[in-house]
């Protein structure tokens, strides 16, 4: 199968490529699900080389189809960061497992931790940090660890909205950062609307917290699907954005692009080269396909040889 070359598109539909959000969207990350990644022929056909694409690990998901995704996603290229949800891991022996698994069979050697979302852990974690806390990621020698991020704030840490307990777990992982090998980041939550986010982002910075920030964007989609991901996933007031669009009967049907929310941050990064927003990550609410096709189509692409096999 010959696969796609990556150049840069001079054009988008409605006028040429925007430098800074080409900039921005520089060594952009992609999540996706073994179910999804099923319907997927090949990932060379759609991401750019060295794409980081994370592996949701869903709950009741079998850690053997986890592992086999990011086998599969590896040996096209990849560097796949599988999640690893603190609340539906068991032990330290089950988290030693699947560790060596994804090592062993796909030389994984990054991963998101987070707490999962579910509401009883199935185990003895219930937080990210006891993950971290396990020594295990270092012991195995991964070369990157992200943390979950939350411009809107989040209820599974502080259920009554407010960010104390939030920014008590942000300082305990800046403080983790000083002491494990790994890099570290905040990979965030979506969120559909600029200033709140730039103004969460300094807001950490002024707290000391400097962690680099992937930010999460929701890819296109149609409104209705990516409401209810948005109500789903606790997304907070940046939903008006989408309930706004959908009260325009104009606007209704048409699909949703993240195309205003990334200019913005991609103008702001330009204009303040030090602000700790570093990459974007893409949630294809969409599909993979929908959503990589828009990121080529606004510069998010690098230029790769075709394989003529």
């Amino acid at each position: 199968m010959a696969l796609l070359n990556f150049k840069k598109r001079e054009t988008v539909e409605n006028g040429p490529v925007n430098p800074t959000v080409e900039a921005f969207l520089k060594d952009y990350s992609i999540e996706v699900m073994p179910r999804t990644a099923e319907k997927v022929e090949d990932f060379r056909a759609l991401l750019p080389e060295g794409t980081r694409v994370y592996i949701a690990h869903i709950e009741g998901t079998p850690i053997e189809d986890m592992v086999a995704t990011a086998k599969r996603l590896a040996a096209e290229g990849y560097p796949v960061m599988p999640h690893f949800p603190a609340r539906i891991i068991k032990d330290a022996k089950t988290l030693e497992n699947w560790i060596a698994m994804y090592q062993g069979e796909a030389g994984v050697e990054q991963a998101l931790l987070l707490a999962g979302g579910v509401a009883e852990p199935h185990g003895d974690f219930h937080c990210s940090m006891q993950l971290m806390e396990t020594g295990l990621f270092d012991k195995a020698g991964f070369k990157r660890l992200h943390v979950a991020g939350h411009p809107e704030g989040n209820k599974d840490i502080d259920p009554k909205g407010g960010d104390a307990n939030v920014m008590d777990a942000l300082r305990w992982k800046q403080k983790f950062n000083e002491t494990t090998d790994a890099q570290m980041a905040l990979a965030t939550q979506f969120c559909f609307e600029a200033k709140p986010i730039i103004a969460w982002a300094n807001g950490l910075k002024d707290a000391g917290i400097d962690l680099p920030i992937h930010i999460g964007i929701a890819g296109p989609a149609k409104l209705q699907t990516l409401i209810k991901f948005a109500i789903a996933c606790g997304v907070g007031p940046s939903l008006k954005v989408l309930q706004k669009r959908a009260m325009d009967v104009s606007k209704l049907l048409l699909p949703y692009e993240p195309n205003d929310v990334v200019t913005e941050l991609a103008a702001h990064k330009a204009a303040n080269p030090d602000f700790n927003i570093t990459n974007v990550h893409f949630f294809p609410l969409g599909g993979i396909k929908t959503n990589a096709t828009w990121a080529i189509n606004n510069g998010g692409a690098s230029t790769r040889p075709v394989n003529p096999t």
